[in-house]
């Protein structure tokens, strides 16, 4: 079952922007900024990061990612995706994704050596354009 419509697909696919991962820490939300790779053939998202997000999505794998854009502080549109997170801690998982996530930011062959992966399986988005 498609759960992310083909519109949405195309607003998170169409360049590297920031995402907002949001996880729960003893009942308060943690808010942290993420760049991100979305992948059609499953509807997941992943990510590479490591700390406290990490602690919470094993404490409590819910999440919500928000992603928006923006032109010249005006906001263009925005969408807002619900899931489950998994650690990923595969070594070539984790060196794939971090070559793919590079190379869509830009970033070169920076690494980050305490990363871990995390797979997002998408069970709602929505969406709105302004």
């Amino acid at each position: 079952m498609n759960h992310v419509p083909d519109e949405i697909v195309r607003l998170v696919s169409s360049e590297p922007l920031m995402a907002h991962l949001a996880t729960c820490s003893d009942g308060r939300p943690h808010v942290a900024p993420v760049w991100f790779d979305y992948h059609e053939e499953d509807e997941s998202i992943e990510l590479l990061t490591a700390g406290r997000k990490l602690e919470n999505i094993g404490e409590n794998p819910r999440v919500s990612l928000s992603i928006q854009k923006d032109v010249d502080g005006d906001a263009q549109w925005r969408v807002t995706m619900l899931g489950t997170a998994t650690v990923i801690e595969s070594e070539d998982a984790i060196r794939e994704a971090t070559s793919r996530i590079n190379e869509k930011y830009d970033a070169g062959d920076e690494s980050w050596p305490e990363n871990k992966l995390v797979r997002i399986s998408i069970g709602t988005a929505t969406s709105e354009v302004y």
